[in-house]
């Protein structure tokens, strides 16, 4: 594959927030994991810092109509702090290639995808399932299997109250989890409570979501740091470095 750009009008690079943390080189270095994953040439070494952080690695794929909202391709991240040379190119690949919800990105796609790193800061325990700001923050949620949840509470209405520490004590394999990325929530146009019933569904969970359910989860709310880039970018990136 040819590495001149398609369009060069058409690309774009957005620092998003934190600019100063999440650089545009985080996203040329995705793109070139993928990039030499599929064509087996020699990756370009990473001149950023080795900073540890969590991170999440996103493809979308741009329509080729004008104003279209990109359509999610691929993401795939880590809780765990990672150096991010080999952090950022190991989640590329795994969101490329890994995500269950979609097939691998092959090769013919190359051109329409834009790649967007996000890094994860100022993690909190929240006090209650309530306790983030819409467009602020990241939900972390973890709870158990209703089947497990008290029974001497009846109440459906939404509440902030916790009812977490009277849980009781759970294995691995009985507990369900999900996150959703800052920009997620305001995106899909979700108030709290939907966010938090959807993000019970993506976890897994499939059945009848009760207050209870919500006032059992333990929810760490987070900040990212994020930056954009599209395919024509990481082109002009790619033949200065050559």
């Amino acid at each position: 594959m040819s590495l001149l750009p398609s369009d060069p009008a058409a690309g774009r690079i957005t620092p998003e927030s934190g600019s100063n943390v999440c650089l545009p080189e985080h996203c040329f270095h995705a793109f070139d994991a993928l990039y030499c994953a599929l064509t087996k040439v020699q990756p370009i070494d990473p001149e950023f810092s080795n900073e540890k952080y969590p991170l999440f690695v996103t493809w979308n794929t741009r329509s080729s109509r004008s104003g279209r909202t990109p359509r999610l391709r691929g993401c795939i991240g880590s809780f765990e702090a990672l150096p991010l040379w080999d952090g950022v190119a190991e989640y590329a690949l795994i969101s490329a290639f890994k995500d269950s919800r979609f097939r691998k990105i092959d090769k013919s796609e190359l051109e329409s995808l834009e790649c967007c790193v996000s890094l994860l800061t100022d993690f909190e325990d929240a006090s209650t399932y309530l306790d983030w700001t819409i467009g602020v923050h990241g939900i972390q949620i973890t709870f158990p299997h209703p089947s497990l949840l008290p029974s001497n509470s009846t109440s459906e209405a939404p509440s902030p109250l916790s009812s977490s520490p009277y849980l009781p004590r759970l294995m691995h394999k009985q507990n369900f989890s999900a996150t959703y990325l800052p920009d997620v929530i305001p995106e899909q146009g979700w108030d709290k409570i939907e966010a938090i019933d959807s993000a019970i569904n993506k976890a897994g969970w499939t059945g009848r979501i009760t207050e209870d359910l919500r006032r059992s989860i333990k929810l760490r709310r987070y900040q990212s740091k994020t930056c954009t880039v599209g395919w024509d970018e990481y082109v002009q990136w790619r033949e200065s470095h050559s």
